[in-house]
C-alpha cells in the first residue's frame, strides 16, 4: 500500500463492492477506511449526536441512526441480514481495570458483547471488533474474551485475535488496536494480519505545510524537531474536560518535540508566534483539530461536527481510516477466497 498523506481519492477501489453493517461508528474513520477497502454499510449506529453528525455531513447518503446498539433489533431493518461483514469501533476498554469495578464502567465490556450477540440476528459473513491492544493481550480480560468465542464457537464462526500497529500501515503514531476477527462457516485459516506498508511520515513531513500555512517563519525548524511518530492521540472523556493530546507521558514526548499538548489551537500558528520549545510543553505550539486528524489519517476533506472540544473528541477516539482500509483488505482476501 502506497504511503501517501491519506488521500482517499489516492487509493484504488475495489470495484466488487461489499456490503456492512457498522456499530459505535463514531466519526467514521473505521467505515471510511472499509469503504476505501470496498464495503458499503448499508447501515451506521452511533449513539452521541455529534458524530451522527459528522458522518451525514461527510457521507449524506449513508444511513445512519442515533441510538444505542443495544436496541438494534435486525428484523426491524432485513437489509443488514446475511451482510458480508459486522464492524465495530467500540468504545475503549480501560487498560487499568479492575475486577471490581463499579457497575457503571462496564459498559464498554457490555457492548463489546452486545456486537457478538448481534452475530445471532444479522449473520454476517465477517465480523470485526477493533478496541485497545489490552482486550486482546490482558489477563483481565480473560472473562470477557471467553464469552465473546464461546457465542461465536456456537454460532459457528470461526475467530482469531490479534493487535497491529497503526504505524505499520501509514499512520504516524505509535497507535497499537486490539481486533476480533471471525468469520462464517469456518473458512479462515487462511486469514493473515494485514501487510505492513512503507514506514510512515514524520510528525514534522506531515505537518510541515500545515504550520506554515499563515505564515509561521519557524515551520521547517518545528519540523526537523519533530522528526519521529507521535504517540497515541487519545480523544479522552466525553463528559469532562477540555480538548488535550493525552495523558501526561504523551505530553512530555510532544513537548520533546516541540507541541505542547495540553491544549488544541483553532489555527495554526501565524506570523507572530512566540515559538520557544527551550521551555519544555509551556514553549511549545499547539496542534489543531484538522491536524490531529491529519495525524490519524483522515483525508483534509473529511469534515468534523460540533465544538473544538467535541471535534477533538471524535478524532481522539476515531479508529485511523488507514487501519479500517488494511483489515478490511484482508478480510476481503478471504471472502473472496485468495
Amino acid at each position: 500500500m502506497p504511503n501517501t498523506q491519506f488521500d482517499s481519492n489516492s487509493h484504488s477501489r475495489p470495484r466488487n463492492r461489499l456490503t456492512s453493517l457498522e456499530v459505535c461508528a463514531g466519526a467514521g474513520g473505521l467505515a471510511l477506511g472499509l469503504e476505501q477497502a470496498g464495503f458499503d454499510p448499508v447501515v451506521l449506529i452511533e449513539e452521541r449526536a455529534e458524530p451522527c453528525n459528522t458522518l451525514r455531513l461527510n457521507r449524506p447518503a449513508w444511513d445512519v441512526r442515533q441510538m444505542d446498539l443495544r436496541d438494534f433489533d435486525p428484523a426491524d431493518d432485513k437489509r443488514v441480514y446475511d451482510v458480508d461483514l459486522l464492524s465495530a469501533g467500540l468504545p475503549r476498554v480501560k487498560a487499568s481495570a479492575a475486577n471490581n469495578r463499579r457497575r457503571g464502567d462496564e459498559l464498554e465490556l457490555e457492548l463489546l458483547q452486545a456486537t457478538v450477540l448481534l452475530v445471532l440476528g444479522v449473520q454476517p459473513r465477517a465480523l470485526l471488533i477493533e478496541n485497545m491492544p489490552e482486550l486482546v493481550t490482558s489477563d483481565k480480560f480473560i472473562a470477557a474474551r471467553k464469552e465473546a468465542e464461546k457465542e461465536l464457537d456456537n454460532l459457528g464462526y470461526v475467530w482469531q485475535w490479534l493487535v497491529v500497529n497503526a504505524s505499520n500501515y501509514g499512520v504516524p503514531q505509535e497507535r497499537r488496536h486490539g481486533v476480533l476477527v471471525a468469520f462464517k462457516n469456518g473458512a479462515p485459516d487462511c486469514f493473515e494480519a494485514p501487510p505492513q506498508s512503507r514506514p510512515p511520515l514524520s510528525v514534522g513531513e506531515l505537518l510541515r505545510e500545515s504550520m506554515a500555512s499563515r505564515g509561521w517563519p519557524r515551520a521547517e525548524e518545528w519540523a526537523r524537531m519533530a522528526d519521529c511518530l507521535a504517540p497515541t492521540l487519545v480523544g479522552g472523556s466525553w463528559n469532562r474536560g477540555g480538548p488535550d493530546l493525552g495523558p501526561s507521558g504523551s505530553k512530555k514526548r510532544w513537548a520533546k518535540m516541540g507541541v505542547n499538548g495540553r491544549t488544541v489551537a483553532d489555527l495554526p500558528p501565524g506570523p507572530d508566534f512566540d515559538w520557544r520549545p527551550e521551555l519544555g510543553e509551556a514553549g511549545g505550539v499547539p496542534l489543531t483539530v484538522a491536524q490531529a486528524a491529519t495525524l490519524q489519517g483522515f483525508p483534509a476533506d473529511w469534515q468534523f461536527s460540533g465544538t473544538k472540544t467535541h471535534q477533538y473528541r471524535q478524532v481522539g477516539n476515531a479508529t485511523p481510516p488507514p487501519v479500517g482500509r488494511a483489515l478490511g483488505l484482508a478480510i476481503r482476501r478471504v471472502l473472496e477466497g485468495r
